[in-house]
């Protein structure tokens, strides 16, 4: 599962952005989450977060109803 929200960022992700080779995504494992940490080229960030977050928030939206191992997902975009 874990690889199919890997896939599905990424897929979302890419057609977005200006620069689609600097995008990666690190997963974090904890114990309550499993927290994904997105990384864009610095001209990319207001692609992603959108006006008033709208972007993101859609992003998220859809991948917070995959299902993980009894974990909750996070999507983190870090600069």
């Amino acid at each position: 599962m874990q690889k199919d929200v890997k896939e599905l960022v990424l897929t979302i992700v890419k057609p977005l952005v200006t620069q689609p080779d600097e995008v990666s995504l690190e997963l974090i494992e904890g114990e309550e989450f499993m927290e994904y940490h997105l990384k864009v080229a610095e001209g990319d960030i207001g692609r992603i977060i959108g006006r008033q977050g709208r972007i993101i928030q859609a992003i998220r939206t859809v991948v917070y109803f995959v299902p993980v191992e009894g974990k909750k997902v996070r999507l983190l975009v870090d600069q």
